[in-house]
């Protein structure tokens, strides 16, 4: 039998009160050969005390959400155990010298009375869909999504990406049961309008560079829509999650199999609707949208523009953790 090489570089970073992760370098042609990684969270002084040695299964690729794809030569996917420990796998990409790197983000809350955490079920997710219709309010007319990054971002794009923005593994944010962190491949875009003026807000967390555009491009009668998680980060407002997927796409079929599919033409959050002829779109005014597209977007088919307003990072819903005690946005799964 041919033993696996020694991590090398070994760092745990990104500490809080609940998490961290860790990372580790080791040699590419072994990444292919790992099917599981074996992580003690209770390691003592003494060896003979590992309590809790947890397994983690190889995860799923973006090739087909099957198989590991041109963007994950190493691991995807999320498992969780007994006691709400959470662990994540992730690619980290390749280092230099024949290197490759891995990184697991832990979730370890504390334990009392505590049950495993399976990713939410369709009828849990219907559980959160009813409770964000709850507060969606009234539906605004708008016109274009929008995405706001940093100028170096759209440079990166145009100079690399052959102007082609490209569908991210989508981060950690919202509910730690949601099938969709860690898993489904999107670019995140906003509808987000101003109730006085009908258009974006000026202000924006990610960045003073946007790009704009016409709602059609990515949602028509040819996408799918699915609700994929409502949360809030300890604040009054709340943010819905939405995935708009074309029909028949890789996308498409992950979504299927694990999110609630909307009505495009009538339900609470985001419609598109044929009125005299044309196609009028609507969001709710009382949510923040996240809108996942799962298909790559050529800069062409928009206008890219610095805002006039203020970057507001406090705002930003990067790796944000969801308020447990929030009555309004929570259900009870034995979490």
């Amino acid at each position: 039998m041919e033993l696996l090489s020694t991590p090398k570089n070994i760092e745990i970073n990104n500490i809080t009160c609940d998490s961290f992760r860790i990372s580790w370098a080791m040699d590419k042609g072994d990444l292919e050969r790992v099917t599981h990684y074996f992580i003690d969270l209770n390691k003592k002084e003494n060896k003979n005390s590992n309590k809790f040695k947890h397994r983690v299964r190889r995860g799923f690729g973006e090739g087909g959400y099957g198989a590991p794809g041109p963007h994950s030569p190493s691991t995807h996917g999320r498992v969780f155990f007994g006691g709400r420990t959470a662990i994540n796998p992730a690619p980290k990409g390749g280092g230099n010298m024949g290197w490759g790197g891995s990184f697991l983000d832990v979730f370890c809350p504390p334990p009392r009375g505590a049950s495993p955490l399976p990713d939410y079920a369709k009828e849990h997710l219907a559980q959160l869909q009813e409770k964000a219709e709850l507060i969606a309010g009234r539906m605004l007319r708008f016109s274009v999504f929008y995405r706001n990054q940093h100028k170096e971002y759209f440079q990166h794009v145009r100079m690399h990406c052959g102007n082609v923005m490209k569908p991210s593994l989508k981060d950690n944010s919202g509910s730690h049961g949601s099938p969709t962190s860690g898993m489904l491949h999107g670019i995140f875009f906003s509808c987000n309008t101003e109730f006085n003026t009908g258009q974006p807000p000026q202000d924006s967390p990610y960045g003073r560079y946007r790009f704009q555009i016409p709602a059609q491009r990515l949602f028509n009668p040819n996408t799918n829509l699915y609700f994929a998680d409502f949360y809030c980060m300890y604040t009054a407002y709340h943010y819905v999650v939405l995935v708009l997927a074309p029909k028949g796409s890789s996308g498409d079929l992950f979504c299927r199999e694990r999110l609630p599919q909307l009505d495009i033409s009538s339900n609470k959050f985001l419609t598109c609707c044929v009125e005299e002829g044309e196609l009028v779109y609507r969001h709710a005014q009382d949510s923040i949208l996240e809108v996942i597209y799962t298909e790559p977007v050529d800069l062409s088919l928009g206008v890219l523009g610095e805002i006039s307003g203020h970057q507001l990072m406090s705002l930003s819903t990067a790796n944000a953790k969801k308020d447990p005690s929030c009555k309004t946005c929570n259900i009870s799964v034995g979490r």
